[in-house]
């Protein structure tokens, strides 16, 4: 299966990927066909990654770094100002990385990329 994201909200050209899991992996995301939708991966979410590879879950063929998911895609580096937000969010969800991801997209005015209901309870666009 593979989401290709479309001008994500109706209004929204950015979209960042929530998180990497069983249900959501790199392979399952394409590039928008629209030029002007740019699809972000948090640096946050390419250090979980790391840490479940570490404990052999999930198995990628290369690292993430050499993956189609940092070459097709724009990385949102872990800045002060969303580290702040992410600490200051809701306990709505615990995931120290998916909360990074809520403030990159809150502070960058972006829609989320998920199947998990739980960002639901953020204030945050979901797609």
């Amino acid at each position: 299966m593979t989401w290709t994201v479309e001008n994500p909200c109706g209004h929204a050209r950015q979209v960042v990927v929530a998180s990497v899991s069983r249900r959501i992996r790199p392979d399952h995301v394409a590039p928008s066909a629209d030029p002007e939708t740019t699809v972000w991966v948090s640096a946050a979410t390419v250090w979980e990654i790391g840490i479940k590879q570490s404990l052999g879950k999930p198995r990628f063929s290369a690292p993430i770094s050499e993956s189609r998911l940092a070459a097709e895609f724009g990385l949102l580096p872990v800045a002060a100002q969303p580290a702040e937000v992410a600490g200051a969010l809701g306990l709505h969800h615990r995931d120290p990385f998916d909360r990074m991801s809520v403030a990159q997209a809150q502070i960058e005015q972006m829609a989320m990329l998920t199947v998990d209901p739980v960002f639901d309870a953020f204030d945050v666009a979901t797609v």
